[in-house]
């Protein structure tokens, strides 16, 4: 049985376009095609989903990373980008969102508990 990871998208309300990213968009559906197709071959079912009754404001990459939850069977409940991989290193969300899946994938256990009292995610407001 394959192990489930899932990535939702939170709607957003951009206050800055050099800060926006088009999640709807071709680009990122051929990410999510490309990554789950790579996560299915090493016994992982991805699945992205939108979730719009929840919208973030995006003023900021943090804010963006915020858009962007993760959540598995083995990763202590949905966390942010942020969370996961600590800070971006190029500012660039499909690289980001990538290194998260592997990380929840191949080591769920570096993930810091939702709990755990530590700012890892560029002041983004999530509570991790």
């Amino acid at each position: 049985m394959a192990k489930t990871i899932t990535v939702t998208i939170l709607d957003q309300e951009y206050l800055r376009n050099d800060w926006s990213f088009d999640f709807d968009g071709e680009a990122f559906r051929q990410f999510v095609a490309r990554i789950s197709n790579e996560m299915g071959r090493l016994g992982f079912a991805l699945h992205c989903v939108r979730n719009r009754d929840v919208a973030i404001p995006v003023n900021s990459y943090a804010d963006l990373l915020n858009c962007v939850r993760f959540s598995s069977a083995d990763s202590q409940g949905t966390h942010c980008i942020g969370h996961i991989i600590g800070k971006s290193e190029h500012l660039n969300i499909v690289e980001d969102i990538e290194a998260a899946i592997k990380r929840i994938a191949f080591a769920p256990e570096t993930i810091a508990p939702a709990g755990e009292f530590r700012k890892v995610c560029h002041n983004c407001g999530c509570g991790c």
